[in-house]
């Protein structure tokens, strides 16, 4: 028997990370588990400056990233019936998304990360890599990758109920 307890969504708020949120939420609410959902902000210094060179910033530029992703992340996990699972919204900033993922995962015993990605193409893929093909490598628990658009499997409640008349 699976059991899922603690299901981790990693969202970057792209449309591939808005499908791999429903079938964390549908999976968490299937299974009764926690849903956490993780948004890795950019550390906005570190990346403005680089590693040799000096840019004036706003000293509130790092609150203000952060302050916008936590609204988004809000936006996103919203419960307004309160139908659906638990959830833990976090914003973390970093510098490396992909070791700020596996971390969250070990410290919270993750059983299952689902996030979404977005199908470069090859060119791209080598010369960027992928943040969810370096999760998947390298993860404590099992991955699900969600691509899109593609086949879903999750429906909304309507389209189930219809489906079954």
């Amino acid at each position: 028997m699976i059991a899922l307890k603690q299901i981790l969504v990693a969202t970057d708020f792209g449309e591939a990370s808005d499908v791999a949120l429903r079938y964390g939420q549908t999976l968490a609410k299937h299974f009764g588990a926690h849903l956490h959902v993780l948004h890795v902000a950019q550390n906005a210094y570190f990346n403005a400056v680089g590693s040799d060179a000096y840019v004036a910033l706003s000293p509130g530029l790092q609150e203000e990233v952060e302050a916008a992703a936590k609204q988004q992340l809000a936006e996103r996990v919203i419960d307004s019936d309160g139908s659906g699972p638990r959830t833990t919204a976090v914003v973390q900033t970093s510098t490396s998304p992909v070791f700020t993922i596996l971390d969250y995962a070990k410290r919270n015993r993750i059983d299952l990360i689902v996030m979404g990605t977005h199908g470069r193409g090859p060119m791209a893929h080598l010369l960027m890599g992928s943040v969810a093909e370096r999760v998947v490598r390298l993860a404590p628990c099992p991955v699900l990758t969600v691509r899109h658009p593609e086949h879903e499997f999750v429906m909304p409640d309507a389209l189930v109920a219809a489906a079954r008349v």
